[in-house]
């Protein structure tokens, strides 16, 4: 059987149109910040290992360094699904705003199913200053000053961290900013439960909300800890 130009170009429309529907792209989002979601969990725990030692904390970041090509590869697929999540977010909003010829006086939340929130309302502007904030927290880190430990030429990374959540513009910047990082994850979790068709089932926005708030509980421990001088 020979397929016939429209007949082979069927599949591809079709793909385009459903990633170009309001259910695609909010699967895509889903897919997308649950990928981000690992990433930041996996992040989170290894943070906490300065709560064990500096050596600790060094030892993880030498083994990270240690995958040397595989680590640019993670680093790109990180950053494509980054630009993902955000693009399409972008565009989910801005298409809210097109359609939505008259603005609201006054937001009010509709119940059950939109359950419509601060952390909804807000998602854009969050996602939008914790893209920039991800820009100033790897020029500080990632490619910030470079302190060696003694005797070696690997890198004090756990040094950096505590110079620089000992400055109090830093930290309490940190904080306010990792505090929407919960609210950014509260709701899109429960979106990305919500796309996948389990956002329903009783519990599942205690799930996101408490899954949010340890994630931003999380990483403000470590600064304040450093800040305060408990560590």
């Amino acid at each position: 059987m020979v397929l016939t130009p429209t007949q082979s170009a069927q599949p591809k429309a079709g793909l385009s149109s459903f990633y170009g529907s309001p259910i695609g792209k909010k699967i895509l989002t889903g897919v997308t910040g649950l990928g981000l979601v690992t990433f930041v969990v996996g992040h989170l725990l290894g943070n906490l290992t300065l709560f064990f030692s500096p050596s600790a904390y060094n030892q993880l970041a030498r083994i990270i360094d240690s995958l040397g090509p595989l680590l640019y590869i993670i680093e790109f697929g990180l950053l494509a699904i980054a630009g993902v999540h955000a693009a399409v977010g972008i565009n989910i909003y801005l298409g809210k705003r097109q359609a939505r010829t008259v603005q609201y006086a006054e937001y009010e939340s509709a119940g059950e199913p939109s359950r419509q929130t601060l952390a909804s309302r807000t998602m854009i502007f969050s996602g939008l200053l914790l893209a920039v904030f991800l820009v100033w927290h790897l020029a500080t880190f990632k490619f910030g000053p470079v302190y060696r430990l003694p005797g070696s030429t690997d890198r004090d990374l756990a040094r950096l961290v505590f110079e620089i959540f000992r400055q109090p513009g830093y930290t309490a910047g940190y904080v306010v900013i990792l505090s929407l990082l919960g609210l950014h994850l509260r709701h899109g979790l429960w979106s990305a439960f919500q796309s996948i068709g389990v956002a329903t089932k009783p519990g599942m926005v205690i799930v996101s909300s408490v899954f949010g708030g340890v994630i931003a509980l999380g990483f403000i421990g470590l600064p304040l800890a450093i800040y305060f001088g408990v560590l």
